[in-house]
């Protein structure tokens, strides 16, 4: 249920409805816009629908009282009047802006790090995306740094300005990775990791929740749901390729999914071309395709060396190939009145 104030509203009564909630055995989730407040019910129950309604229909400075029928009610459409724009250090994601984060798979040395990040900051990339914690299929694969590739990634930030988006593996990880990043990323493996999700969510820093690679497009969106429970809405979603029986790519790139799920919900999201190809020829038209069906970004790998990556090697765009694609994007989204 979503309880909409009139553009007076106050903030005692604000906390009005606030305390009606709390009173009710809910909990409240505030969403404060430029003109109007929102006021999310989370954990009700069908048998008080009625009742909480009656009560927040008889009060005054309430526009009205909106049920939301979506499982996934926070991160709803039907919970916000118009699309977020989720902030990272003055980097917007949203709607109007092409923000392409870009970066190493796996952090791998200070000197590869640093100069991945002045690469692809003399491209355009506004945020610098890296591994410290790696998920692998095998337990003999190179499993990052960890805190030590944090560090360098923090000194790559210091030099160049760009953000950085970082995964955290494990609900143990949290605190350490929010330390040093501006973004915690939850990997398609993690997507329904809920400890994980929980754990994330009380930072109350933005996420990069990637989709799993067989999960629905509702399971994808209950998870973020875990995030803004928390009181976070600081969630960006990203589309990453799904399995399917052909084996000519490394997944399947379902952009046909970005203009439903941005029906579907009001938080941004971006394509990761690198891992739904698998090839780094093919990401470029990936890129393209990605703007033009609506996404509001892109997370791609760069290596300064690709061929001598410890990991995705074959997936990872040398700095003359991503500096071109820059150039392209800026052009298409131009056409497409877009800020980059």
């Amino acid at each position: 249920m979503i309880v909409i104030l009139k553009r007076r509203a106050d903030e005692e009564q604000v906390q009005t409805v606030v305390s009606a909630i709390e009173e009710a055995g809910f909990r409240a989730h505030l969403s404060r816009g430029e003109e109007r407040t929102i006021v999310g019910v989370v954990g009700t129950s069908p048998d008080m629908r009625p009742h909480l309604m009656a009560v927040f229909q008889g009060m005054a400075f309430v526009d009205r009282v909106v049920p939301v029928l979506k499982p996934y009610k926070l991160v709803s459409m039907e919970a916000r009047d118009e699309p977020s724009v989720v902030e990272v250090q003055g980097v917007p994601i949203g709607p109007g802006f092409f923000t392409v984060i870009a970066g190493p798979c796996a952090v791998e040395s200070e000197e590869q790090v640093m100069t991945a990040a002045r690469v692809v900051k003399a491209a355009g990339a506004r945020m610098l995306r890296g591994g410290a914690y790696k998920p692998r299929t095998s337990p003999y694969e190179f499993r990052g740094l960890g805190e030590e590739g944090l560090k360098m990634l923090a000194a790559a930030r210091a030099e160049t300005g760009l953000p950085v988006v970082t995964e955290a593996r494990a609900a143990h990880h949290v605190e350490t990775v929010a330390e040093y990043a501006d973004v915690i990323q939850i990997g398609a493996r993690n997507m329904q990791n809920f400890d994980l999700l929980t754990e994330t969510g009380r930072t109350g820093k933005p996420v990069l929740l990637k989709r799993g690679f067989a999960a629905t497009v509702e399971e994808w969106l209950k998870a973020a749901e875990y995030i803004a429970s928390e009181g976070n809405m600081n969630i960006i979603l990203c589309e990453r390729g799904v399995r399917t029986f052909d084996t000519e790519l490394r997944f399947t790139p379902d952009l046909g999914i970005i203009p439903l799920v941005k029906e579907l919900s009001h938080l941004p999201v971006v394509v990761d071309p690198s891992h739904a190809c698998g090839r780094r020829h093919l990401v470029p038209p990936v890129c393209r395709a990605a703007l033009g069906v609506g996404a509001d970004g892109l997370l791609v790998e760069v290596h300064p060396e690709p061929e001598h990556a410890l990991c995705d090697a074959a997936q990872q765009l040398r700095p003359m190939q991503f500096a071109r694609l820059m150039d392209e994007l800026r052009a298409l989204a131009g056409v497409m009145k877009l800020s980059m």
